[in-house]
């Protein structure tokens, strides 16, 4: 799992697709772009005879770059990070910041997929991708993007927050989180309910005090580790929501037209009184 959010900005945890199915996906695309430039190369035989060769050689080359550059670049930008393989295999290309892929990222994706795809046969773009954490291949690499998978498991919703640590969940700092612990914490909650009782309490314990190391201020004393657990996750799902959401527009300034001193206030006497006029 990653948190990676993708093209459409909605999901928050996004599985990163492993190299098997980018491999069928990318099989898929390259039979299409086969299928597609066999019928253009028997179109262009037919009407060999009939033009001058220079120009048929000049057509012939800019076909091939057309189907293995353009087919790429064009569907990952009309489709936002899709082609017609990845579309197959629920796939998707998105910026390492979260965002849709542009058509500068597909393009270099697409060049540097004609060497190290086409050129040597898959060969670096397999070896790179194993290397890489994010299952990049070179392409990737240089234009910023990584694969994802739109197929996997729907995650279950987010825990509620507790009303009684709403005030404390407000306030807490939860830079030291990692998204593994949060990840590990979202997985107990979801599976609590179904362990035995014993079993549940000493592992709620053991999480619990291990995200409560990596954040401040402490949990308040004699509350339920799982209820620690449901108001830290709560909390940080909510800061996700809110730093997708678009801030509201600065308010206008409006000119306050210009007042005399206001009346001076009536003395009061010591007695309470107000003088007359």
């Amino acid at each position: 799992m990653s948190d990676v959010v993708t093209g459409d900005a909605v999901v928050l945890d996004v599985q990163i697709a492993q190299l098997p199915v980018r491999a069928v996906g990318a099989l898929i695309d390259i039979l299409v772009m086969f299928a597609g430039y066999l019928i253009g190369v028997m179109l262009w035989a037919a009407t060999l005879a009939q033009t001058d060769p220079a120009l048929s050689a000049a057509v012939l080359i800019i076909f091939t770059v057309l189907v293995l550059v353009g087919y790429p670049v064009a569907f990952e930008t009309a489709t936002r990070g899709r082609s017609l393989g990845k579309m197959a295999m629920g796939l998707r290309v998105v910026s390492d910041d979260g965002g849709p892929e542009r058509f500068r990222q597909a393009l270099f994706r697409a060049l540097a997929g004609v060497i190290e795809i086409w050129m040597f046969f898959g060969g670096p773009a397999v070896i790179c991708s194993l290397l890489s954490k994010r299952g990049k291949r070179i392409g990737d690499v240089f234009a910023g993007t990584v694969v994802i998978g739109e197929r996997g498991p729907r995650l279950a919703p987010p825990p509620v927050m507790p009303p009684s640590l709403a005030w404390w969940a407000s306030s807490l700092e939860l830079s030291g989180l990692s998204v593994e612990q949060a990840e590990l914490a979202r997985q107990f909650l979801s599976r609590a309910p179904h362990l035995e009782p014993r079993v549940r309490d000493q592992m709620a314990y053991r999480i619990a005090g291990d995200v409560a190391a990596r954040i401040s201020p402490p949990p308040p004393p004699g509350v339920p580790a799982h209820h620690v657990l449901a108001a830290v996750l709560a909390e940080r799902h909510r800061r996700a929501l809110a730093r997708l959401r678009p801030s509201p527009p600065a308010p206008v300034p409006v000119a306050v037209p210009a007042q005399g001193p206001p009346p001076a206030a009536p003395t009061q006497n010591t007695n309470g009184f107000t003088p007359p006029a």
